[in-house]
């Protein structure tokens, strides 16, 4: 094989959305990823377009909420007390970007990335012939307790301050849109400009096929070090060294170790494990995706089945998984529908969200060019995974505009 042009490193959404994109304005491209393609994140995402999630998950709050994350295995923020050394500069990084200018800056950015998703991604799936993969018909965020109707009065104030279409639905309205859920819905913010995704493995896979037929080939083995080298970058491999003029590193969660080895920078990269509960016999429940503003999860409906997913849990790279906080998922939903939801057959998965203190990505090009950066998207991936490869595909060009500052290496 000759020297590609640009060696994409992570074969999850992100890396084959922007390897296809690389590949339609002429580049010879090769994707590297120790798995197969979307076996990461990719695979068990919420399946949600999140457009209108411009806040960060972490607010003020925090801190009052930090004894029952250290406490509570099943609760909804989970921080592995044994993880808690490790974590804890990471979490006083958090902490400082929650300062009003910074918190600011971060709502901006993420505001910036959403407001251009659906429309890129709709984009996307119509190059590839596949636009049937997204459903754009809004999601809902429900409330049960009528003490919780000041907050979410609270949040679609501060929604529409950013200018997120939203509505607020009655427990009737949101009844007649979605019959099988139960009475004890008060009522909750319709956001009519998201949509879900019908499974998020096969998008993957259809970019994936548009990918190869664009040129691009795909090659499993592990990236062990990387390092630039006369015109252009060498990756070593678990099956030998691979060389092109350009690599993109989108590894995700992994990503932080090549971005040293390439750049001398360390990157605070940190991960939020997410959890999901595939349920096969329940994917005519809902018509949309639907959020408990108190229970704090998510719940898609997918061609095989609904998903239930949505907490996070901060315990690093190497602990195995708690897959009773997959279960857990089932056990929340109780009481959302008039009859529960059947849990026969049910399979659990455990994946790695990939989030810096800032909960903004880092979209950059550095090295002189050499190296272009695409990670960090914490749990909006696969909602920003089209609009990132359009801005790598500028940013591929030497003769592109800077990126943006919000989303640069050197911010850190």
């Amino acid at each position: 094989m000759s020297d590609p042009d640009i060696a994409v490193v992570g074969a999850g959404i992100i890396g084959v959305a922007c390897a296809l994109q690389l590949a339609r304005l002429g580049r010879q491209v090769v994707v590297v990823d120790q798995q197969a393609p979307g076996m990461g994140a990719s695979y068990g995402n919420a399946g949600h377009l999140a457009t209108e999630q411009v806040f960060p998950i972490a607010d003020v709050s925090i801190l009052k909420r930090l004894p029952a994350m250290l406490l509570d295995p099943m609760g909804p923020l989970r921080l592995d007390w044994k993880y808690l050394p490790h974590a804890l500069p990471w979490f006083l990084r958090l902490l400082l970007n929650l300062r009003p200018a910074s918190y600011q800056r971060t709502v901006a950015g993420i505001r910036a990335l959403n407001e251009s998703s659906l429309g890129a991604w709709q984009r996307l799936l119509h190059s590839i012939g596949r636009a049937h993969l997204l459903r754009e018909d809004g999601s809902l965020l429900v409330f049960e307790q009528g003490d919780s109707r000041p907050a979410l009065e609270a949040l679609q104030r501060r929604m529409q301050q950013q200018q997120v279409p939203v509505d607020f639905w009655s427990g009737e309205a949101i009844r007649k849109a979605a019959p099988l859920l139960s009475d004890n819905i008060q009522g909750g913010l319709f956001f009519p400009a998201t949509g879900h995704f019908i499974d998020p493995y096969h998008v993957v896979g259809e970019l994936v096929e548009a990918a190869k037929a664009s040129g691009v080939q795909f090659l499993q083995r592990r990236v062990l070090d990387a390092r630039l080298e006369g015109q252009g970058v060498l990756l070593t491999t678990d099956q030998g060294t691979l060389a092109a003029r350009q690599v993109l590193i989108a590894c995700g969660a992994h990503s932080a170790r090549l971005t040293a080895a390439l750049t001398g920078k360390t990157v605070p990269l940190d991960t939020e494990r997410g959890y999901h509960l595939m349920l096969p016999h329940e994917q005519h429940r809902l018509p949309f995706a639907v959020t408990s503003l108190e229970r704090k999860f998510i719940m898609t409906p997918m061609t095989d089945g609904l998903r239930l997913a949505g907490t996070v849990e901060f315990a690093g790279l190497d602990t195995p998984p708690n897959m009773e906080r997959a279960w857990q998922l089932h056990r929340l939903s109780k009481g959302l529908f008039r009859e529960d939801l059947s849990a026969q057959d049910a399979t659990t998965w455990m994946g790695f969200r990939p989030s810096l203190p800032d909960s903004l990505p880092i979209i950059d090009r550095v090295c002189g060019g050499k190296v272009l950066l695409a990670f960090g998207h914490q749990h909006l991936g696969l909602t920003q995974a089209a609009v990132t490869a359009e801005w790598i595909g500028e940013l591929a060009s030497l003769n592109s505009a800077q990126p943006l500052a919000l989303y640069r290496l050197d911010r850190f």
